[in-house]
């Protein structure tokens, strides 16, 4: 800012325009919170509101994007393509993707329900609620329905949705990709549960409304 600028906008402008990281972090702070982040009112408004005031700023506000957009008792189905086997999960306080990979493979290899190599028990720890991160190894590649990569520098909100649940299908990593695991929200406990297991119908059924992947 310039000494213009509080001639053109006066003081009060200017020093809220300056103070925005500020109410950031404290707004980020609150979101740590699942009883915040279940009652605050028109998230989504808000959501697009932060993103109009990044573009026209240059700040990102990304922590602020991503703790609105945190998911909270949210349906998953996951589908493993080479195997057909279907589940049934619900995630809360999962702040980006690659937590959503690991507690992923956490519930699904390391409940011996499809075959490879689960991540270590401090890495799936750090992505619930142990402080830290730790080397780890990716187990899939995360595919939408739609065929398309679902970046794990994205978060679970991007997880496209069919039949009013988010369908994350689960493919053999094209390459070995190493990655610290740990929440990108250090004070925001992670969850992701295992309800059931679907039937081979009901499998069967999403699969076939599954893209081919796109890459």
């Amino acid at each position: 800012m310039e000494d213009a600028d509080f001639e053109r906008f006066g003081f009060g402008p200017v020093m809220a325009w300056q103070s925005l990281p500020h109410f950031e972090r404290a707004c980020v702070a609150m979101l740590n919170s699942p009883a915040v982040r279940r009652t605050v009112p028109g998230r989504a408004g808000l959501r697009d509101a932060v993103t109009r005031t990044a573009g026209l700023s240059g700040e990102p506000f990304q922590c602020l994007v991503y703790a609105l957009a945190v998911l909270d008792d949210e349906p998953f189905v996951a589908i493993d393509r080479a195997t057909g086997a279907g589940f049934a999960l619900h995630a809360s306080g999962i702040g980006d993707n690659f937590q959503l990979h690991t507690l992923l493979a956490d519930a699904l290899i390391g409940g011996g329900h499809l075959p490879g190599t689960a991540p270590s028990p401090e890495a799936v720890a750090m992505c619930r609620d142990l402080p830290g991160q730790t080397p780890t190894t990716g187990s899939f590649n995360l595919v939408g329905a739609d065929g398309e990569w679902i970046w794990n520098e994205g978060n679970p909100a991007d997880v496209p949705v069919v039949d009013g649940v988010r369908l994350v299908v689960l493919d053999p990593p094209p390459y070995e990709r190493s990655r610290p695991a740990g929440r990108f929200f250090p004070g925001m406990t992670g969850e992701l549960v295992l309800e059931r297991a679907l039937t081979a119908e009901e499998s069967r059924a999403l699969l076939a409304r599954v893209a081919q992947p796109g890459r």
